[in-house]
Parts: structure tokens; sequence; C-alpha cells
């Protein structure tokens, strides 16, 4: 295999080699029971791209030519030093790659692009919360959330 990784950073439009529409494709059939609407994830994807001021995040994705193997999306929260800095929204490996070595380095290269704390929300039954323990991630809050 010869993956790519290609960074985007505060861009509103949409950057080759991938459209927003095939990254939240991607996203959208990759994460199963853990991901969110179609929808959703554009919005997560506008965020990150900037589209409104205060906005923006990270983008990176591996893919090998035009086939998307690996997304990570970080927003930025602007909250530093009393919430972490960036929120890590979603990461997908391609189910034909899981195992491969794709997340590590997805995750391996974002920590490094990014200035600054990562939290991330992850549910308890998830085989992704290993490979988060493994580069340092711990459980300091228990979430609650008031749904409306």
């Amino acid at each position: 295999m010869n993956i790519a990784y290609t960074i985007i950073q505060n861009d509103r439009e949409d950057t080759p080699p991938f459209s927003r529409d095939q990254i939240a494709d991607f996203l959208f059939n990759q994460l199963d029971q853990y991901g969110d609407e179609r929808s959703a994830i554009l919005k997560c994807i506008a965020y990150a791209y900037g589209d409104a001021p205060g906005q923006g995040g990270v983008v990176l994705i591996a893919h090998e030519k035009d086939e998307i193997l690996g997304v990570v999306i970080i927003n930025n929260t602007n909250m530093e030093g009393y919430i972490p800095e960036h929120i890590l929204v979603y990461i997908a490996v391609h189910e034909k790659t899981r195992g491969k070595g794709v997340g590590k380095q997805l995750m391996k290269t974002v920590i490094k692009e990014t200035k600054g704390d990562i939290a991330l929300h992850v549910e308890p039954d998830n085989p992704a919360k290993f490979l988060y323990e493994k580069f340092g991630f711990t459980n300091k809050y228990l979430e609650m959330r008031l749904k409306k």
C-alpha cells in the first residue's frame, strides 16, 4: 500500500483530492453505530474549514490515489486555558485497512499538526478507545448532557 496523508486547514473550498461530500460519505459509511447523520458530519467539516469567523480546525485524509482510507477531523474550541484547544470529532478508517496502522498514523500526524490539548468523546464499548489510550488520552471527566 502506498498511502498518502493530506492535511486540510481553514480551507473554505473543496480541496483536491477530495470534496466535502466525499469526506462526509466516507465518515458516514465507516463510522457505523458510532457515527452521526451526514448533515452533522458536513457541519463539522464546514467548521473545520473555517466557514464562519472564529471557526477552524484540521481535516486529515489518508488515501491511496483516489480512494479514502481514513479521515480524522479536529475542530478548534477557541477556549484555551480552561477547555482543551481542540476536539477530535471524527476518526474513521476504511474497514479493509483496519488493523494495518492507518488509524495509528492518522493519530500521530494529527497530534503533531495541532498545537495545544485535544479532547475527544468515545463510547465505552468503542474498540478505538484502546488506540486513544495508547496515545495518552485519559478519562478525566464523566460527561453528562441535558437534552432539550
